[in-house]
């Protein structure tokens, strides 16, 4: 029963995310990135978990470019394992996966991440995370012996009133959308 509400709310959130205007997206990205650089030079996080954005996700690629240049913190992607992934440090090239999402080559995460900056589908009355249904960041978290500060990005702001999470889903503890 649960599964079933949780479905339709992705799907309903996905149709939303699916059909906004290119000019509002290219406006949203602007907000959006804005804010994060913002709170992450309020927070004063050093190792980033950051993503390489699907076309429905917050294009985050000004926001990883101004980061490297500064070179004030370390940045580092998923690359995906089996049910899940391990953080990488970002470097390019770039090679398109599974599920069409870009990773760069294979390397071993050397610090522990300060910051996770989380792509949402839509979030439930607990904010916590409704995803495309994969499980791959519920696990990452669940798997890690600290708890980074997780900020969830969402080009729609999509909520459900009700509680559709299970009790691993991951939870936000910052939501930046539009």
């Amino acid at each position: 029963m649960l599964e079933d509400h949780k479905s339709d709310f992705r799907k309903s959130c996905i149709k939303r995310l699916k059909f906004k205007s290119r000019f509002s997206k290219v406006n949203t990205n602007y907000i959006v990135i804005n804010k994060l650089y913002k709170l992450i030079n309020s927070l004063g996080c050093k190792n980033i978990l950051l993503y390489l954005p699907l076309k429905m996700e917050v294009n985050i690629m000004p926001l990883i470019k101004r980061l490297r240049k500064e070179k004030k913190v370390q940045i580092y992607v998923p690359y995906m394992i089996g049910d899940s992934f391990k953080a990488v440090k970002f470097r390019l090239p770039l090679k398109i996966k599974k599920f069409g999402i870009k990773e760069p080559n294979n390397s071993y995460l050397k610090n522990k991440i300060d910051l996770a900056i989380v792509p949402v589908v839509g979030i439930d009355a607990l904010y916590k995370r409704i995803g495309f249904g994969k499980g791959m960041y519920d696990r990452y978290f669940y798997r890690l012996k600290h708890k980074p500060i997780i900020v969830f990005t969402q080009l729609t702001y999509c909520k459900s009133s009700k509680v559709l999470s299970n009790h691993y889903d991951i939870q936000a503890d910052y939501i930046v959308t539009n």
